[in-house]
């Protein structure tokens, strides 16, 4: 990961949204085409992305897999609140679950919502019940994902 956001708000111009929008539509694109998609040298986009990675506006490259293709076909979101003094405990259990895909601490009546994906129903439960020993849930099963994770530029 490279250097986080500075305080600063950083200016993207056409040519680094266009980029962005194409590396994230596949990070294995590579840069001839990326260079050929916005009319410039290779080097001079590899100075770009240089640039866009060491500003932090670029953090990382990924691949996405497909939980269905492991046999992950449902997936849920389960909503904690941990027990008093249970926090660190209940952190290092969701950390422990690899079910648990993704967590984020937030305000408000839960301390943590997470997504959980499931080879099927009767693997909720195991999972659940080790949770409720220290925090309480509220569980909703996702039955599609209209909007998934978008490009923010």
């Amino acid at each position: 990961m490279r250097n986080h956001l500075r305080n600063q708000e950083i200016q993207l111009d056409g040519t680094d949204r266009k980029l962005i929008e194409l590396l994230y539509e596949n990070a294995r694109t590579p840069i001839a085409e990326l260079a050929r998609a916005v009319g410039m040298t290779a080097p001079s986009v590899n100075e770009r992305l240089k640039r866009l990675e060491d500003n932090g506006v670029i953090d990382g490259y990924r691949i996405e897999v497909n939980p269905v293709a492991l046999g992950y076909s449902l997936m849920s979101i389960v909503r904690m609140r941990q027990h008093p003094g249970k926090h660190k405990q209940l952190e290092a259990l969701i950390n422990s679950i690899p079910e648990f895909v993704e967590c984020d601490k937030v305000t408000g009546d839960d301390c943590y919502i997470a997504r959980l994906y499931l080879k099927n129903i009767s693997d909720l439960d195991p999972i659940l019940d080790r949770v409720a020993e220290i925090a309480d849930t509220s569980t909703a099963i996702v039955k599609s994902t209209p909007i998934k994770r978008r490009l923010l530029v």
